[in-house]
């Protein structure tokens, strides 16, 4: 959930390059991605990895509810940021006769309040009490977002009288460095896994009463029809994964590069032995 994706052609070629200009709709994947970090480092390494075996991948980026909207309609395919069981439910709940969830992207992620780790607080219960540390508000992201609609209801079940103020993440993520660098004391609507952590000393505030849920996965979610008709894909996206250390290396990868391209090109060479587990799960295409 970082910056904004930057559609790019082709990342890497280490098969063989198609011999025409005209792509097989057979050979065409559309990935949804929202702009989260995460999400954007998982949905180009499986752009680069998929235009590697001859597929043509177009990314296109909206807010969550949009995406989750696009992926059931069939007008992408693929989202590879699903925060699941807590998160993102209502969406899969709501598109659950057309959608179906292909494999788990990375385990044990989190959501929640996050303060520095300087900040003499380790509750939401606390927040009231400290609200003028605080100026009286939590710095949020954009209002469609899933860790938005549980900071409401956090909100509204702690009784906090701090303001929810939405905004994008990388408006969000300045605000936190801004604070940071002045040794004022700041709340967000954070979650892991995330680069920021690497950067910053940051602590989740304990949540009691449970209000963001436990720690959840991230997973790929298909249109269902698209899935069907694409089934040599299958076990490359069921075995999508990374675990904590690759996924951090790979957002640091990303964070440090001038673009997304640049990023996965320098992290695959550092992770052969991953590209080369992922190829193994491709399985020819049918001909067209």
């Amino acid at each position: 959930m970082r910056k904004l994706i930057v559609h790019t052609s082709i990342l890497l070629f280490m098969g063989t390059m198609l011999s025409c200009s005209h792509t097989p709709a057979a050979k065409k994947v559309v990935i949804a991605s929202v702009n989260w970090a995460e999400g954007i480092a998982m949905t180009h390494l499986s752009k680069a990895l998929l235009e590697q075996q001859g597929y043509k991948v177009e990314v296109k980026n909206a807010d969550v509810a949009p995406v989750f909207a696009a992926v059931a309609r069939g007008n992408a395919d693929v989202f590879l940021d699903a925060w699941l069981p807590v998160t993102h439910k209502e969406y899969l709940d709501r598109f659950e006769d057309k959608l179906m969830v292909m494999g788990t992207n990375f385990q044990k992620a989190r959501i929640g309040f996050v303060v520095p780790e300087e900040v003499n607080i380790s509750s939401i219960e606390e927040l009231n009490a400290k609200s003028a540390l605080f100026k009286a508000k939590i710095v949020g992201i954009d209002a469609g977002a899933g860790v938005t609609s549980k900071a409401q209801q956090a909100i509204k079940s702690y009784g906090l009288q701090l303001e929810l103020q939405s905004s994008s993440e990388a408006a969000m993520l300045a605000v936190l460095k801004k604070s940071i660098d002045a040794k004022q004391a700041v709340v967000i609507t954070g979650w892991t896994p995330h680069y920021v952590f690497s950067v910053y000393k940051l602590k989740f505030l304990d949540d009691p009463k449970g209000v963001f849920g436990l720690a959840e996965n991230i997973q790929t979610v298909v249109n269902k029809k698209f899935m069907a008709s694409h089934p040599e894909l299958a076990d490359f996206f069921k075995n999508f994964q990374l675990d904590d250390a690759e996924l951090s290396s790979l957002l640091a990868s990303l964070a440090s590069s001038p673009n997304e391209q640049e990023g996965v090109t320098k992290w695959l060479a550092a992770h052969q032995d991953f590209a080369a587990k992922m190829v193994s799960f491709f399985k020819p295409a049918d001909p067209v």
